[in-house]
């Protein structure tokens, strides 16, 4: 039985009393999200933070304020997702040893520069996966919503167009009637399934300016289109991500893995317990999982719903469901 560790107690200084009331957040929510978070006891005076409870506890604290300090200090900006993030890294379970602690300090430092921000993992699971996406060629990111899995995909697709590491970056998905017809939804194709590609767009917007984003989108830079439209292509130089792949079927699937070009990356993403194919059609996500999973080539890498960055009560709910008891 693991022994319980000491208490102990921290006094922290901040000397720029504007930084120090953002790090603390109004109405002191940052400090209170940390207290209640570790199970410990804070009060600030001035711009002194005093801490105390659990060794361990105080000493997460202790590393999360001085880091997200850090930030602020460079022109960052400090809120409870940043403090999820921080505890994250420092209370994961893989982390056995200094030499794991320092590999995964050096995770969170991993950094993909676009035109609007620079995006950070959340997580070291998340860090794990931008790793993977850097060394492998085809990859498949596979877990519950929030993980950050077609955002991080994106946002290494941007990355890797704006370096010039590629020359055309193409998102897709299927189309997919997801409890709603397509023929009786109004306008032209392109206006039917856009609702289906809209987390992409989304995603762009957040990582390119909209002048730039449109003028590569006219010229076919870049390029979203439902996955119906890769067939008869080979794409060459190109980042290409298949979104909510767990909606392509089988032939779908095969189709657009064997679409791949020289000088080309390929990210699959999706969640396999979230499929809106007809009862009975097996995802082609699935058969490709079970197909490829032995080709040494291809990275596989699972989020579960303690890897949801989004806000806590996605979590919940995602466990709510997955813990259901299934009907007999």
């Amino acid at each position: 039985m693991p022994k319980p560790h000491k208490d102990a107690s921290k006094t922290l200084e901040f000397p720029d009393n504007g930084l120090a009331t953002l790090l603390f957040g109004m109405n002191n929510e940052n400090l209170s999200y940390l207290e209640n978070a570790l199970s410990i006891a804070i009060h600030d005076r001035g711009n002194k933070v005093s801490l105390s409870g659990d060794g361990a506890a105080v000493g997460y604290a202790e590393t999360v304020l001085n880091d997200l300090w850090a930030s602020l200090k460079k022109g960052g900006s400090v809120g409870t997702a940043d403090i999820d993030a921080k505890l994250r890294f420092l209370q994961n379970d893989d982390v056995k040893s200094d030499g794991d602690k320092a590999r995964m300090s050096d995770d969170e430092k991993i950094t993909i520069s676009t035109k609007r921000k620079e995006i950070k993992p959340r997580s070291p699971n998340q860090a794990k996966y931008l790793k993977l996406m850097q060394t492998h060629e085809m990859v498949f990111g596979l877990g519950p919503a929030g993980t950050g899995k077609t955002y991080l995909a994106v946002a290494m697709g941007v990355a890797a167009f704006l370096n010039g590491d590629v020359e055309r970056l193409i998102f897709t998905r299927p189309a997919v009637e997801a409890g709603e017809n397509l023929g009786f939804l109004p306008g032209d194709m392109k206006e039917k399934v856009d609702p289906y590609l809209r987390p992409i767009y989304d995603a762009l917007h957040d990582m390119i300016p909209m002048e730039i984003l449109t003028k590569k989108m006219e010229s076919g830079e870049i390029e979203i289109a439902p996955l119906a439209f890769m067939r008869g292509r080979t794409l060459s130089n190109a980042f290409v991500i298949l979104d909510e792949a767990q909606n392509a079927t089988t032939v779908q699937m095969k189709m657009f893995l064997t679409r791949i070009g020289e000088r080309s990356r390929m990210v699959v993403t999706g969640d396999l317990t979230q499929t809106d194919l007809p009862k009975g059609m097996k995802s082609g996500l699935r058969d490709a999982t079970e197909t490829l999973e032995h080709v040494e080539e291809i990275a596989f890498h699972h989020f579960t719903p303690k890897d949801v960055v989004r806000h806590k009560l996605v979590s919940k709910i995602v466990d709510a469901y997955e813990n259901k008891k299934q009907p007999d």
